[in-house]
């Protein structure tokens, strides 16, 4: 049995919800020279590059992109970031995920910043399916999806073969 695919957000949908959030984060940042966009790997990332170019369209605000990449599957956190986590010290840091589920994986990539003492640290996600287990909420969101829990949110974004899209299956 194939599984059917539902579209939800096509790329020029996925682009409007980007820079709709991007003019939010700088709403709330108007007085900071300087943001750090933590992007959770894979999609995450992705999202986060896309964050960075769209709000430094829009203002001044120099965009610090960090890369972070979790294990999913431990039981206590281990994630390594391309740059210093101590390179955020008093800045605002935003985490960045695609969707946000059982809320595990922003709750790991949070955990990253918890020895270092920050201004603010935001998160944001394209997708909140509202299903959480962990007490993590969005402050910044693309769009709230109402969901059962047996259905898959696939975001389908920087793959060359396909054009980015955000899918129900």
């Amino acid at each position: 049995m194939t599984a059917k695919k539902l579209l939800i957000l096509d790329k020029k949908q996925i682009q409007q919800k980007i820079e709709r959030m991007a003019y939010e984060i700088l709403e709330d940042n108007l007085n900071e020279k300087e943001i750090i966009m933590a992007g959770i790997v894979d999609k995450g990332y992705t999202i986060a590059k896309q964050i960075k170019k769209a709000l430094e369209a829009i203002s001044e605000i120099k965009v610090t992109l960090m890369k972070i990449e979790l294990d999913k599957n431990s039981t206590h956190l281990q994630a390594v970031t391309d740059i210093e986590v101590a390179k955020a010290s008093n800045k605002v840091v935003i985490l960045v995920d695609d969707v946000l589920n059982s809320g595990r994986t922003l709750a790991y990539g949070l955990g990253v910043f918890l020895d270092i003492p920050l201004k603010k640290l935001r998160t944001l996600v394209l997708i909140d399916r509202s299903h959480r287990n962990f007490p993590v909420s969005p402050d910044y969101t693309g769009l709230e999806l109402a969901t059962i829990l047996k259905e898959h949110v696939d975001v389908v974004m920087g793959v060359k073969s396909e054009a980015d899209a955000v899918y129900l299956s």
